[in-house]
């Protein structure tokens, strides 16, 4: 589903966005600010491009990143309309920066971190990750976002996503309200609800982003291609949960035609 409009989304887009979680938007920040981010990770993580022997692991983790090519990167024109078009104008927070960020390294090695799953929204002071929580209103998340800051191939450890797979988590979440569900209770049957969904590759060139849906599955695998592939995965985050009072948004109407809610 790329992108061809230069602000906002199309209806096309914003329907395919609550239908399939996702929407792709190809050039969404420029290549310099990606070449920038690129080599500030490398700095970060003390390693270097031309030296393919220090490579050593599948997966190298580096945190939350607020210096200037991650902001700009995070805040373009094109993107802040973005977020107006499947969030709502005024119930985003401006991004402060970027992160985390899985470095995946060409690697015969299993990393270990490959599971489907979604990223939880809340509950998260707990130590134990999969005792995070997510609940049916997207408490904490207004989107989960992919932004890629190397070219990323079929080869290179693309994300995968399966599309729709938002509905199926939607309504599992529906009957537990509030409290919502555990990672691990949502991950006990190894998410089977959406076992049929299409597998799609999240791959495109440096400074492609993914806009996809709070309840979205996916999932990492191994890296199989020959230089590092560098993505943020960072949340939107709302201003405050939905009103009532407002026009629902993409997001919100994602949940409320899979499982017929009124909020």
């Amino acid at each position: 589903m790329p992108d061809n409009g230069q602000a906002g989304l199309g209806e096309a887009q914003v329907e395919d966005f609550i239908a399939r979680g996702y929407v792709k938007l190809d050039g969404a920040f420029g290549t310099d600010l990606a070449r920038a981010g690129v080599a500030e990770l490398w700095a970060q993580i003390g390693l270097s491009p031309d030296d393919p022997a220090g490579w050593t692991k599948p997966v190298v983790r580096v945190g939350f990143m607020g210096t200037n090519p991650f902001v700009a990167a995070a805040n373009t024109p094109r993107l802040h309309a973005a977020y107006d078009a499947l969030v709502g104008a005024g119930r985003w927070h401006r991004p402060a920066g970027l992160g985390s960020f899985p470095i995946r390294f060409p690697s015969p090695d299993v990393p270990g971190d490959t599971g489907w799953h979604v990223d939880a929204s809340f509950g998260t002071e707990n130590p134990d990750f999969m005792q995070w929580r997510v609940n049916v209103m997207s408490r904490g998340r207004a989107l989960l976002m992919l932004f890629l800051f190397s070219d990323v191939g079929p080869h290179d450890a693309p994300t995968r996503v399966r599309a729709g797979s938002h509905a199926a988590i939607a309504r599992q979440l529906l009957p537990r309200g509030e409290a919502g569900m555990t990672l691990a209770e949502l991950a006990a049957d190894g998410f089977a609800s959406t076992a049929g969904c299409d597998e799609v590759l999240a791959t495109g060139a440096a400074g492609t982003v993914y806009l996809c849906h709070p309840f979205l599955v996916h999932a990492a695998q191994p890296h199989r291609g020959t230089r590092p592939k560098f993505m943020a995965q960072p949340a939107l985050l709302p201003v405050a949960g939905f009103d009532q009072a407002l026009p629902p948004s993409p997001v919100q109407l994602a949940i409320r035609r899979a499982c017929g809610l009124s909020f």
